[in-house]
């Protein structure tokens, strides 16, 4: 599979997919129209070459059946797409030579809303090939990230199901300038997601779900924001435990310092730590004080 000079390189594509690993379990794709059990693991992508060329797939799950599950993502119909799928499946049975089989072999296309409709199977006489399919074009977006922004302002925890759409939220949008305004806006949201784990993993299945349609400059932005949030969480987690030790007053304060010698903005601060932003500004200026 030939890469653009935009998208994200297979080798973060790689870290990242381990970051979506663990929170992709139990996770459903039915809220993307698929009826298939839930995700066990996600499976490496760079399969065995046939030929010459190595080629990588979008995604390779487990699910809990014990079936492989490929999912590739288009924004149009052509027939030599289904060439790349038995290319797909060719190679993940050459992986499984050695041992047992997996019992089953899903290819689940996940069509952009650019598609509206189109076949399930492809026959070439001595063989057919059935797809399982969804198209996000009957995903209502505007009111998703809607219901998603009201949610996040209001506080509440985002459902296992909310999570996914916001992953693919932008690929529902039409057109590919669109998309690349969604992505920017999916992204936006998911910065005011509370849990820091429950951010990095939208944030990080927006930059590997959606890589063919994210520019280099966006890539690079969301990967910071995933590094700041965890950043942040571990040096909240070691404020909580000189809190512990010291009194909570002590390793909050020394918390909002680390964070704004980091570069975070007292508003920032004040968010992750439960403090008014005038009593962030206060610590900076008593600690500034002292150390003059």
């Amino acid at each position: 599979m030939k890469k653009s000079n935009n998208e994200i390189t297979y080798h973060n594509k790689d870290v990242l997919s381990k970051v979506l690993a663990e929170n992709f379990k139990e996770k459903s794709l039915k809220v993307y129209g698929i009826n298939v059990p839930k995700i066990k693991q996600i499976l490496p992508t760079n399969l065995p070459a046939v030929q010459v060329n190595e080629m990588r797939l979008d995604n390779l799950f487990l699910l809990e059946d014990g079936s492989v599950a490929v999912i590739d993502y288009e924004s149009d119909v052509k027939w030599e797409n289904h060439l790349k799928y038995l290319n797909y499946i060719v190679r993940i049975l050459e992986r499984y030579k050695k041992e047992k089989a997996p019992k089953r072999i899903r290819m689940i296309v996940i069509y952009t809303a650019d598609v509206e409709d189109t076949p399930e199977e492809f026959s070439a006489g001595c063989l057919t090939l059935k797809m399982e399919q969804a198209f996000l074009s009957r995903m209502d977006a505007e009111s998703v990230s809607e219901r998603i922004k009201r949610k996040l302002e209001e506080k509440e925890p985002l459902s296992d199901d909310e999570m996914m759409q916001m992953i693919v939220l932008p690929l529902a949008y039409k057109g590919k300038e669109r998309k690349k305004e969604a992505v920017k806006e999916t992204v936006e949201l998911a910065k005011r997601i509370e849990g820091s784990e429950e951010k990095t993993f939208v944030l990080s299945g927006i930059l590997v779900f959606a890589d063919k349609i994210i520019d280099a400059g966006t890539a690079e932005y969301i990967k910071e924001v995933i590094r700041m949030t965890q950043v942040a969480e571990l040096l909240l987690e070691e404020g909580r435990r000189e809190g512990r030790r010291e009194g909570r007053q002590e390793g909050v304060q020394e918390s909002a310092l680390r964070l704004l010698r980091k570069g975070l903005s007292a508003l920032k601060v004040a968010e992750l730590l439960d403090l008014t932003e005038k009593e962030v500004l206060n610590i900076k200026d008593g600690i500034l004080r002292e150390e003059h």
